[in-house]
């Protein structure tokens, strides 16, 4: 199986959910990929959880799938890992979100 593709996804599951997080804080933010730029600037609003700081490793994803065969394959583990991250990340966001509303 191919793992860059389910990778990719994880990848694009924790960057929508922390632009739908800064969308709904206010903070405007750049056209990026970047996981480690998006929590830069959630940081002086809110906490981020230290176990999201490992969100950079899923950076390379972002481009795996555009550009292939300029990383190296990814592994089932590391979709296991990109999924674990993505579904953490996703549920810190809707938590966060749902707190804020009341």
């Amino acid at each position: 199986m191919l793992w860059e593709e389910p990778c990719f996804d994880a990848q694009q599951a924790a960057e929508k959910a922390l632009k739908a997080l800064l969308v709904a804080l206010g903070i405007p933010f750049p056209k990026t990929h970047d996981l480690e730029r998006l929590l830069e600037l959630i940081r002086p609003h809110i906490p981020v959880p230290l176990e999201l700081e490992a969100l950079v490793r899923l950076n390379p994803f972002a481009v795996a799938s555009r550009y292939p065969g300029d990383l190296p394959e990814a592994t089932e583990e590391d979709w296991r890992e990109a999924l674990a991250l993505a579904e953490q990340t996703v549920a810190w966001v809707e938590e966060v979100l749902k707190s804020s509303r009341g």
